[in-house]
């Protein structure tokens, strides 16, 4: 006898759900299995001394292991940087609108250089300047067409300014000889400002962080110089330090950098340092990002006793906001404070 085709429907109908409710609990029990071997990419690998060995005869099956929480240490450091520094003045140029001149009508009040910036070097963690002077009282000039100087009493507006650094390294560091250089360095001992380059390292803990500061006159890119460039950044980095280097370098009046600086900073970055600041032309030039570390090719004229009226006014603080997790460097911030340089006493 023929089956009619209602008959044969309800018989395929009944076949197909068996077969899907088959693959159901197949599915299912797949799922059960992968969920058993699953690792998470969430899981906090405990210090030694926290792992429970499940092989101790100590060990309390009944109680489950108590996992301790990674604390993360988290620590800011800000840091300011300014140009050059010349603070004092050549005889050459004249008394009138000199440095000098305008400390005499201040009462010889030697806060007055930097007092207008008092507040925001006086907020952050540290505040670095190029040093373009000597403080001497010595009168054997180097034969060379400017030489500043100022007495050792300058030296206060430093640290009246609320600045902890300086770099010697440059071209007017030795314009009294190798006398007016010790002389510069036991004014700032006495004042207890702290200086870096021409043979110098400033090493120091900011906020429990290590930082180092080196300072160069980088004119050349012979290899003897380069060797002790790179000999210095590893030095600093085996005590994981942040490095900050100065370079006195570039063409005066211009506002790009050459290419040889641009090798320099590259070069000293490849090899471990974190900010590059730079100083010379007496104009800003650029800020450039170079793998995640930062380069300030010039900040320019700052207080500037070099010249009685600077053709070119306009400068800036350069500031870096360094952020640590568990004593390692994560992220550094830059920020521009946009200043100008002033001709009359105010």
């Amino acid at each position: 006898m023929k089956k009619s085709p209602r008959r044969r429907y309800n018989r395929n109908k009944i076949i197909r759900n068996i077969f899907i409710l088959i693959v159901f609990f197949c599915i299912i029990g797949t799922v059960a299995t992968l969920r058993k071997h699953q690792v998470s990419t969430n899981i906090k690998i405990p210090s030694k001394e926290n792992v429970v060995d499940n092989n101790s005869s100590n060990n309390n099956n009944d109680k489950p292991a108590i996992s301790q929480a990674v604390v993360k240490v988290e620590s800011q450091v800000l840091l300011s940087a300014v140009g050059d520094c010349t603070l004092g003045n050549d005889s050459k140029l004249g008394y009138t609108n000199s440095l000098p001149a305008m400390l005499s009508k201040v009462n010889n009040d030697f806060s007055y250089f930097f007092k207008n910036v008092y507040s925001i070097f006086s907020k952050d963690d540290v505040t670095i300047a190029n040093l373009e002077t000597t403080f001497t009282e010595s009168n054997d000039k180097a034969d060379k067409q400017f030489n500043f100087k100022a007495s050792g009493d300058y030296a206060k507006s430093l640290t009246l300014g609320s600045i902890e650094g300086v770099n010697l390294s440059n071209n007017h560091i030795y314009d009294y000889k190798e006398k007016g250089f010790k002389d510069t360095k036991l004014a700032l001992e006495k004042e207890k400002v702290n200086y870096f380059g021409e043979g110098s390292k400033w090493v120091t803990k900011i906020k429990d962080q290590s930082f180092g500061f080196l300072g160069y006159r980088g004119w050349s890119l012979d290899k003897e110089f380069m060797n002790k460039l790179k000999a210095d950044i590893t030095e600093l980095k085996k005590t994981n330090s942040v490095v900050v280097i100065n370079f006195h370098w570039g063409n005066e009046n211009q506002n790009y950098p050459i290419d040889a600086q641009k090798q320099l900073a590259h070069f000293a970055i490849d090899n471990g340092a974190d900010i590059v600041l730079g100083h010379h032309p007496h104009v800003i030039q650029g800020v450039e990002q170079y793998k995640n570390r930062i380069i300030a090719y010039s900040l320019g004229n700052f207080c500037f006793g070099g010249n009685t009226n600077p053709r070119d006014k306009t400068t800036f603080i350069f500031q870096s906001d360094l952020k640590f997790t568990d004593n390692k460097l994560t992220s550094i911030g830059v920020r521009v404070i946009p200043c100008s340089i002033i001709q009359v006493l105010r």
